[in-house]
This record gives structure tokens, C-alpha cells and sequence, in this order.
């Protein structure tokens, strides 16, 4: 990755984020989507992206775009394939894009639908499971049988926020349950047997299931912790109300300290780098901390980090792309979409 030696500055960073809108509107297909017309989960997220880039709702991209999302709208309020078995997940990311377009109030009632959609499908007492199961609370792609994890229950706690729902409506405090289960970290919050075999602060996939971490597993069965999810239940934790003071937000902080960095994704190198550098951007800008000092005393701006690392990185054409292709990252669309949320927590 190339160096910077300086801080970009506020403009080389504007410039940035209107480069990328540049490549997206070369990338758009003439029915409004991106990558894949088939469903709407990439198409949500660039328009997120570009809008948390300062693309206006009235540009015709996003109104496009928008357009194209609409048309996935179900009877049940939900913004999904019905053939991709994603009901969740799509719906969660189309409604974070409709928030941030909804300037002039035009999509109140398809957000309160969207809202009430998501709400319906997170594990609780409507799919006949106990506060003791470890799935409670969680959100999942939404499939058939599937199982909630932390990357979904991020999303869906995202796009509550984003509709302005507060940090004690109960669907947050349930999956409030489920995120300190998704911790190592053994305390009267998570008693799950992974517990206290690593205990160090950080998070993983899902307890459920018997538990899976994308970092692997230790010799005695417990479930690695990474940088991705750890910034994600981070952010999380903090958006259903926890203070600085509560001791899951000191682990997870203290684990971040310890792993700091803008150039992998901790725990899993290359995979997953841009969706590491958003949930790194949300979670430290929710933090409320400008400097970061990692385990060796070292100050960190975060946001300078992040803005430079990311520049660096951006292809001539304006977009992201990750030579790792899991999780879909070698797509410059998504890629991209990821950089652009990062972006916005660039500059204080």
C-alpha cells in the first residue's frame, strides 16, 4: 500500500468521496441497480454509501437507484428477493438507504413498514425461544431455519438507529442480550460456553449453533475474537446505550487498543478490509474518542489513519476493490459502498 506522510486534508478528502460517486454512476445499470439485478442487499449499500458521501437524494443516481429499491417492496412491509431468502438482511439495508434519502418525509410509511418488518423477524419470543436461548435477540439473513449472527444484528440495529428509534425500545435491549453473547468475555451477560475460554475482550460471528468465529478456533474450542466483528459489537453496544464505563465496552475498547490498525483486518489479514474500515469508522466515532492509544502508549488519529489508508488504496477509476474476493469485496461496487461509509467519519 502506498504511504502517505501527511494527513489528507479536507479537500483531498472531498475529492475523494466525489471521485467514487463519479464511478458509481459509470456502474449503474439502466434499471437502477448495481452488480446484480436480482436483488436489492448491493444496490442498498452503494446508495447508503453515496448518500453518506453527500450525494444528494435528488440526484438522478440515487434517485434511480431508489427507484430500483422500491420495487422489491413486499405485502408484509419487508424490502427483499423472495427468492434470495434474505428478508432481513435486504430489508435492513434498504431501509439505512431510505433514511438517509428521506430529506423531505416521502418515505415515512414505507420506513415505519420496513421498521416493523425487521422487528417481526428478530429472534425473540415470536419464534417460541426463551431469553436463555443464545439466540435471542439476534438478527440473521433471514432464511428458512437460519440462525442470527453478529454482522446481521449490526445491521438491524443500524437501521433502527437510523429510523430513530431510542437506545431502551426494547427490540435494542434484546439484542443487546445477544451481542454480550457474542463476546469473549465471561460475566453475568455471557455465560455461553465460549465464554471464558479466550476472554479477551474481543467478539466473534455468533454464539449460536454451537458458536463460529471467521478467525477459526483455538485448540480448546474457543471462538476467536476479530477485528470486524469487535468494532461491530462495539458500535452496537454503544448504539443500544452503553456508557464508556460498562465493563463490555472497556473489553472490547482495551482488545481494539491492543490491535489498532487501518491496514487489515485483524484476525483475518486482507479478507474483509473495507467492511473492517466502516465498522472501524461507526464504532470509534461512537466511542467519542479523537485519539486512540494502543497498548504501547502510541497516539493514534484514527480519522487520519483511516482517510489516508483509504485514499491510498483507491483505483484511478474511483473505486475500491480488494484482491481478497471473499465476502464479495473483489466487487467495486460494494467495495466501494464500504470506503464511502467509511469515509464520512474521515473528517470530525
Amino acid at each position: 500500500m502506498a504511504q502517505i506522510s501527511e494527513a489528507a486534508t479536507p479537500a483531498e478528502i472531498a475529492a475523494s468521496r466525489q471521485k467514487a460517486i463519479g464511478f458509481l454512476k459509470t456502474s449503474q445499470a439502466e434499471d437502477g441497480s448495481w452488480t446484480t439485478s436480482q436483488t436489492p442487499g448491493i444496490t442498498g449499500l452503494v446508495l447508503y454509501g453515496a448518500l453518506s458521501a453527500g450525494a444528494p437524494a435528488d440526484d438522478p443516481m440515487i434517485v434511480k437507484g431508489l427507484k430500483y429499491l422500491e420495487s422489491y417492496r413486499q405485502p408484509d412491509g419487508g424490502i427483499y428477493s423472495p427468492k434470495a431468502h434474505h428478508g432481513n438482511y435486504e430489508t435492513a439495508i434498504s431501509l439505512l438507504a431510505f433514511s438517509a434519502a428521506n430529506t423531505d418525509g416521502k418515505y415515512n410509511d414505507l420506513i415505519k413498514k420496513a421498521e416493523a418488518y425487521i422487528r417481526g423477524v428478530q429472534w425473540d419470543q415470536s419464534e417460541k425461544i426463551e431469553s436463555s436461548d443464545v439466540r435471542w435477540g439476534g438478527a440473521g439473513y433471514g432464511k428458512t431455519n437460519d440462525r442470527p449472527d453478529l454482522s446481521n444484528t449490526a445491521f438491524f440495529l443500524e437501521a433502527l438507529q437510523t429510523a430513530g428509534v431510542k437506545s431502551d425500545d426494547q427490540a435494542v435491549q434484546n439484542a443487546l442480550v445477544f451481542l454480550s453473547r457474542c463476546q469473549n468475555l465471561e460475566s453475568e451477560y455471557n455465560t455461553t460456553p465460549a465464554a471464558a475460554k479466550i476472554n479477551d475482550g474481543g467478539f466473534y460471528y455468533t454464539p449460536a449453533l454451537g458458536g463460529q468465529s471467521q478467525a477459526g478456533t483455538t485448540p480448546e474450542g474457543g471462538l476467536r475474537s476479530y477485528g470486524s466483528m469487535t468494532y461491530a459489537g462495539l458500535k452496537s453496544m454503544i448504539y443500544a446505550g452503553l456508557s464508556k464505563d460498562d465493563p463490555r465496552v472497556k473489553a472490547a475498547t482495551e482488545w481494539i487498543r491492543k490491535f489498532y490498525t487501518v491496514d487489515e483486518n485483524p484476525g483475518l489479514g486482507d479478507q474483509g478490509i473495507y467492511y473492517y474500515h466502516q465498522a472501524f469508522a461507526k464504532a470509534l466515532n461512537a466511542l467519542g474518542e479523537e485519539v486512540l492509544i494502543d497498548a504501547q502508549g502510541k497516539e493514534h488519529h484514527w480519522r487520519e489513519d483511516l482517510a489516508n489508508a483509504l485514499i491510498a488504496k483507491q483505483q484511478a477509476n474511483g473505486s475500491w476493490v480488494n484482491k481478497n474476493s471473499r465476502w464479495m469485496e473483489g466487487d467495486p461496487n460494494l467495495a466501494t459502498a464500504y470506503a464511502l461509509m467509511a469515509l464520512k467519519y474521515a473528517t470530525k
